[in-house]
């Protein structure tokens, strides 16, 4: 292990520009379930993808709305706030790095931490959108009212969220971020998201160096030069000396 931390350390060292992408692993040591690992509504009868899809949000947004407050009902109400991960890529912004940060989260924690360059690959909670006027509404707004309408053409809000069948919208500026990196280090990612899934690979035949942070071992391991089976904390621990 400690063969391993010197040699990320040396990666972070001679990276100037780093992309980190990051998975549920870095929101469940905040404390924040993996909500597929939740009991929903899907457990009596209907799959996680039909109940957080956009199909079924224009279908039934207000049964849509119940399912969702359910399945994220921890996240929503929780106070979490950002752990050694989180803090660790703020760090490196900090010293001069230039860091991206990809994350397939979206509880708002990485910005919270104070990374400047965030882009939340499958949305935020923080926020709701009208669908009609796009107009933005605050998670406040949200939480006082159950079925959540906009303000101004009372159209039912849909939160800023990619939900299964909608595209993800900002995927070709992570893969552009990823191919452009000195530096891809995956944390806390199963890499089983498709097309996220594949920015490793991407940059592995592009010839950046890559290296995973999981406490499991993925399907897409080959992609990398460097892996190290544990978690995100104790890891950044020992990267920083701690």
């Amino acid at each position: 292990m400690s063969e391993q931390i010197n040699r990320l350390r040396q990666m972070l060292e001679q990276a100037e520009t780093i992309v980190a992408l990051t998975g549920a692993g870095m929101s469940t040591e905040s404390g924040i379930p993996d909500f597929r690992s939740a009991n929903g509504l899907w457990s009596r009868g209907m799959s996680l993808a039909e109940v957080v899809s956009i199909d079924y949000f224009r279908r039934d947004p207000e049964a849509f709305w119940q399912a969702f407050r359910e399945i994220f009902r921890i996240k929503l109400i929780g106070d979490y706030r950002p752990n050694e991960g989180h803090q660790f890529l703020a760090e490196l912004e900090q010293q001069g790095k230039r860091v991206t940060v990809l994350t397939q989260n979206i509880d708002g924690l990485h910005a919270r931490a104070g990374s400047g360059r965030v882009l939340e690959l499958h949305g935020s909670l923080l926020t709701a959108s009208c669908p009609s006027c796009d107009t933005t509404h605050a998670l406040d707004y949200v939480l006082h009212h159950p079925l959540p309408v906009c303000r101004l053409c009372h159209d039912v809000l849909k939160p800023d969220v990619v939900l299964y069948g909608e595209a993800v919208p900002l995927i070709e500026l992570a893969f552009d971020a990823a191919l452009q990196a000195d530096l891809l280090l995956v944390m806390g990612s199963s890499l089983e998201v498709s097309p996220v899934n594949l920015i490793p690979l991407e940059a592995a035949q592009a010839g950046v160096a890559t290296a995973l942070i999981n406490y499991t071992p993925t399907r897409m391991d080959h992609a990398f030069d460097l892996r190290i089976l544990g978690g995100i904390g104790e890891t950044c621990r020992a990267l920083s000396g701690a």
